[in-house]
């Protein structure tokens, strides 16, 4: 990856930025390439599991055992995530999940560690 695509894309990966459309209200995630009249909105990073499947063989950089979720934001975008601090047996549909910044991946000789979006379980108070 690139420093300056990196960087383009902060909003999204470290404070989970999303777009609003004017007009309609719709919010999606991430901010479409032809945003120029959305206007940026922060998501909350509170959500469900919509659905889940464990890694067989993950992409360089990553773990093999990784989980994988849809998660449906409050705000009603669904996106991909990896689910952190929770086991394969232990994730169930409609789980609350909260946005945490992880490490993704180190490029190397370079320095450039990248950091984003993953999700773990909301610990509810009792």
């Amino acid at each position: 990856m690139q420093l300056a695509k990196h960087w383009r894309l902060k909003g999204s990966r470290y404070r989970l930025e999303g777009a609003r459309h004017p007009h309609t209200g719709a919010i999606c995630f991430p901010r479409p390439a032809d945003a120029a009249e959305w206007e940026a909105v922060p998501l909350s990073g509170q959500g469900v599991v919509e659905s889940f499947a464990a890694a067989g063989k993950a992409a360089d950089g990553f773990a093999d055992d990784a989980v994988m979720a849809l998660v449906r934001l409050a705000e009603g975008p669904i996106i991909t995530a990896q689910l952190t601090d929770v086991a394969l047996d232990e994730v169930k549909i409609d789980m609350p999940v909260e946005m945490v910044t992880r490490k993704l991946r180190d490029l190397g000789p370079e320095g450039l560690i990248v950091y984003g979006y993953k999700f773990r379980p909301l610990l509810v108070e009792r």
